[in-house]
């Protein structure tokens, strides 16, 4: 048996075991590592911790860090209060606004972990106060950063044009553009569908005033009060199961203290200088953390225990593994096994599912680099057009990142306030199961059957 049929088995055991023996899986992933890189590849520490996603680490650690003292001293109470008055109180709204908020973000220059980094924490507190499934606002963002994270400005739309333009293919900065922004807001559609928007525009307005019972403003109110009110699904609307939302009970307008106004202008500075000075969003958020935990340290002393350790753990131990697949050459033997068909759709195809299912795992940009100069050689042949297949590509490998295992998936799970973290992590893991499954053959049936460029 090969080396990389080898570390592809052990990969698959990881998942059983973690499945059903409720192991955190990066543990386990980190032992899978040791041992496959040292038995199999004949890799040494340094070579297998090469994979180790240093900069994730820190993305993870600072955000989190930063959005646990912003709900620790009500930042996020007075931001969900404005944002619901900014819509008159159209809940439905929301999960659109974090949609198109991530989409302008990436579509004018931020990589897409930044944006999703910035809106999550905030997208999830609404979906945390208001009821609305975790699951969905988490897909919205992650699903807004894709849709404009191929405009010919951003960060994703210049690396795949100047590989296309490297590898003299035909190219259409436009068709990106549009194939990602259609593909997406199309998914958007049908998770809020499908997971509970219907039933957020059946119940109207609500005022910014009134909040569930037992959500408090962070010392402006005591929460008290309340009855029962309407049962509300607690899994995005799939009807398996039902929660009971407590009736509103009427609270003070959230003030913004010094401590809040501070905290408000280190998320300024956050997009600042992420978008406008290409800081490193982890360490920046690590930074404004420090200064606001130095001068208000009441607000933020548990902070440093509400950072997602479990997530960290689990996000980086996957990644470790991955990269012990990439330096001993799994994913490249892969790729040139598929290319080396006779049949350039099924090879076709075959990649946009190679180029989903590794990019669940690792690095959506680095699969985009590796994949599309596969495909040279049987779109040199004539018989698959060019854009068609780019776009096709390029897509199949950035919606899947609403994976847990993805940057943006993580981040998400990261950020979630008040969920069972397990159970969400399951659901993102199944949703994108699902868009693996489903979206590569979709993208390929429609822009490359056809024959785009």
């Amino acid at each position: 048996m090969s080396p990389e049929l080898i570390s592809i088995l052990v990969l698959a055991v990881v998942f059983v075991i973690a499945t059903t023996r409720s192991i955190n899986m990066g543990a386990l992933a980190f032992a899978a590592a040791f041992a496959v890189g040292t038995l199999v590849a004949d890799l040494d520490a340094d070579g297998i911790f090469a994979g180790f996603p240093g900069d994730l680490f820190v993305v993870l650690v600072g955000v989190t860090y930063l959005f646990a003292i912003t709900r620790a001293n009500g930042t996020t109470d007075w931001l969900v209060h404005a944002s619901i008055r900014l819509v008159r109180g159209r809940v439905a709204l929301i999960p659109w606004v974090m949609f198109a908020l991530t989409g302008a973000l990436t579509a004018i220059g931020a990589v897409s972990p930044a944006a999703v980094a910035i809106v999550a924490p905030i997208a999830l507190s609404f979906a945390a106060r208001y009821g609305i499934s975790p699951l969905l606002m988490g897909a919205m963002v992650v699903h807004g950063a894709q849709a404009g994270g191929f405009s010919p400005i951003s960060i994703y739309g210049s690396i795949v044009n100047g590989i296309v333009e490297r590898e003299k293919l035909p190219g259409n900065e436009v068709t990106l553009f549009l194939a990602s922004l259609v593909v997406n807001t199309v998914i958007a559609g049908v998770v809020f569908v499908l997971f509970g928007g219907l039933k957020l525009w059946a119940q109207g307005a609500v005022d910014p005033d009134d909040r569930p019972e037992g959500r408090e403003d962070s010392g402006d109110s005591d929460g008290s009060g309340g009855s029962d009110g309407e049962p509300l699904p607690a899994d995005g609307g799939t009807g398996t199961a039902t929660v009971t939302r407590p009736a509103p009970t009427p609270v003070a307008t959230p003030r913004l203290t010094p401590a809040r106004t501070a905290t408000l202008l280190s998320l300024v500075a956050l997009v600042v200088a992420v978008l406008a000075f290409d800081l490193d969003a982890g360490l920046t958020a690590i930074t404004l953390a420090v200064i606001l935990s130095t001068v208000w340290p009441d607000d933020s002393r548990k902070a440093v225990g509400e950072i997602a350790w479990p997530t960290v753990l689990l996000i980086c131990g996957v990644l470790t593994y991955v990269g012990v697949l990439d330096e001993m050459g799994t994913i490249t033997w892969a790729g040139e096994g598929v290319s080396g068909i006779g049949v350039p759709l099924l090879a076709a195809v075959l990649l946009c599912y190679i180029g989903a299912i590794v990019s669940a795992f690792a690095s959506s940009v680095g699969i985009m680099g590796a994949l599309i100069p596969l495909a040279v050689p049987f779109l040199a042949q004539g018989e698959i057009g060019a854009v068609g297949m780019v776009a096709a590509l390029a897509v199949s490998a950035t919606v899947v990142d609403v994976s847990p295992f993805s940057t943006n998936g993580a981040l998400v799970l990261a950020a979630a306030p008040d969920v069972d973290r397990e159970r969400f992590f399951r659901q993102l893991m199944m949703y994108g199961g699902i868009v693996v499954a489903v979206v590569p053959a979709v993208v390929w049936l429609v822009m490359v059957v056809p024959g785009w460029g």
